[in-house]
């Protein structure tokens, strides 16, 4: 199996087509994954102009098909405003390539491996759904505070970039500092915590190109200072757009939890999401239903508001397994209280229970 710098090596020959420099020499080959026989990469272009994408694309699987390589996957982007800015000439801003350099030299993590690198010993988990409203980001905060309550070193990013809520929904008032140049990511519950709400005031809508999310999401891996970690979760956008496919680009070793409701037409589109992932070798650690019933407080009887089943024949479909059936509910504290969020639940509470049993099924199986 040929490693990442060998692809770049068998890429050399490809020009962006404006500049005549080297796609490789400019560093804009990027997120490049190599599993067996199949490789995925992203081809970065100054205007992004069909014709282009079509001669790149065709001329790197040319490249790597000379090699064996058969199963190529492509994606051809605009270069970001970052991007413009750090050619000069043609060339990358070296300085400003240095001072990147030494951010993410702060920003890895123990044994000088980068937080991305395999090597890292992070376990990293996925939360997608197919569609929003269905509690994706419920599970992803409860799920991170359950792991946190066993001890477990954890880091939550917020990668839902258009519609942030995790800092809302865990309490978080205060935002990220720099220390050292470097940015300290908000700690709550005993989770580490980067979302792009912290960078948004007002509530403002977040109204940018899909290659300026892609920046972002990498700085929030490379420009944090997250220390020590056993568990990475991401709290994915619904669907099966840009940033989810970044994600998977860039952490080929990331695990993935589906979460949808009961209802029939939820799990349904849920599953484009379980498929997404089981396309790019991604392995699902199962799903998770959510809003599964309604149950008394005072008789204990269940109401199956959104029907019944969908979480388990979703399961069965992407040949997973039901991780739990979360009721609704919303978390039995006081705004007075220290510890208040409005959406994680405590671990003497019924729902908070049931996330620690899902927290330490996947510590086990992972």
């Amino acid at each position: 199996m040929l490693s990442k710098e060998q692809i770049l090596e068998l890429l050399q020959p490809l020009q962006e087509p404006q500049l005549g420099v080297s796609l490789t020499e400019l560093e804009w080959v990027r997120d490049i994954m190599v599993k067996e026989n199949h490789v995925a990469l992203t081809i970065v272009t100054l205007e992004n102009r069909p014709e282009d994408t079509t001669a790149l694309s065709d001329a790197a699987r040319n490249l790597l098909s000379q090699h064996g390589l058969k199963d190529v996957h492509i994606r051809v982007r605009a270069a970001s405003e970052h991007d413009r800015e750090s050619l000069n000439m043609g060339q990358p801003d070296e300085e400003q390539d240095r001072d990147e350099v030494l951010v993410k030299g702060h920003a890895a993590g123990l044994d000088g491996h980068e937080l991305l690198s395999p090597e890292s010993g992070v376990r990293f988990i996925a939360v997608a759904s197919g569609k929003g409203g269905v509690g994706k980001s419920t599970v992803t905060v409860n799920l991170a505070a359950a792991l946190a309550r066993q001890g477990k070193k954890v880091g939550l990013i917020d990668a839902d970039i258009y519609g942030f809520s995790v800092p809302d929904m865990m309490g978080i008032e205060e935002y990220p500092v720099v220390e050292d140049g470097v940015i300290q990511p908000v700690e709550r519950f005993g989770v580490k915590v980067m979302s792009m709400g912290f960078f948004i005031r007002e509530n403002n809508p977040v109204i940018w190109r899909g290659p300026m999310l892609g920046r972002m999401l990498r700085q929030f891996f490379t420009d944090v200072q997250w220390g020590e970690l056993d568990y990475m979760l991401l709290d994915l956008p619904p669907g099966t757009g840009d940033v989810a496919l970044d994600v998977h680009q860039m952490l080929p070793q990331s695990k993935e939890i589906i979460v949808t409701t009961p209802h029939a037409t939820a799990a349904f589109v849920a599953a484009r999401a379980g498929a997404m992932a089981i396309q790019t070798d991604h392995e699902l650690l199962g799903v998770v239903e959510n809003m599964a019933y309604y149950e008394c407080g005072s008789c204990g009887e269940k109401d199956y508001v959104f029907g019944r089943g969908g979480g388990g024949r979703l399961a069965e479909s992407l040949h997973t397994s039901l991780l739990a059936q979360i009721p609704l509910g919303t978390p039995d504290n006081h705004p007075s209280e220290p510890d208040f969020s409005p959406s994680v639940y405590k671990a003497d509470t019924r729902i908070g229970a049931i996330y620690d049993e899902v927290a330490r099924s996947i510590d086990t199986n992972y």
